[in-house]
């Protein structure tokens, strides 16, 4: 009997160990469908698939405290030393927006970077490709604090720079 039940409970041990490998958390998820954290402040960013622009890579919104959201986007800049311009923008207008109207409402901008497990940096990835670990926000925190969107209308808990891989909308 015990010979009989030892291959019986290495199977299924195995079969653990394999569907823990493959669960959703570990499996990899598409940057355009990709939720990260960052656990100082509790801020969330939520990717979303972009659809047909020619100009925009990624489209995310940043959701702060006090239910306060800032819409996001990433163009890759052109040329060898290409990157992924991000900005953030607060209760921006609609329709026909002039670049002065953008501008005023533009609450970060900066290159957004990328961080594996081992500490290796890159850049964030355009749609289609595996999410990082870690997005990099340079100055975000400083940026937002001096923005109209902090203080006693709008959040309080400024986010660090750092946003870490927390899971994958289905």
């Amino acid at each position: 009997m015990t010979i009989a039940a030892s291959p019986m409970i290495g199977f299924m041990a195995g079969s653990l160990a394999l569907t823990a490998a493959i669960s959703p958390a570990q499996a990899a998820c598409p940057i355009q469908l990709a939720v990260y954290g960052e656990a100082q402040s509790g801020a969330e960013i939520d990717f979303t698939p972009t659809g047909t622009s020619a100009t925009i890579t990624n489209t995310f919104r940043m959701i702060l405290d006090n239910n306060v959201v800032l819409d996001g986007i990433a163009m890759w800049t052109e040329g060898s030393a290409g990157r992924p311009h991000g900005s953030l923008m607060y209760k921006c207008p609609t329709g026909d927006v002039t670049g002065e109207e953008l501008a005023a409402c533009t609450v970060w901008e900066g290159v957004i970077y990328s961080a594996d497990d081992k500490g290796g940096i890159g850049l964030l990835p355009a749609e289609g490709a595996d999410a990082p670990k870690n997005l990099i926000f340079p100055d975000l925190g400083p940026s937002l604090e001096m923005s109209a969107a902090y203080g006693p209308a709008g959040f309080s808990k400024v986010p660090w720079d750092i946003f870490v891989l927390k899971g994958c909308q289905e």
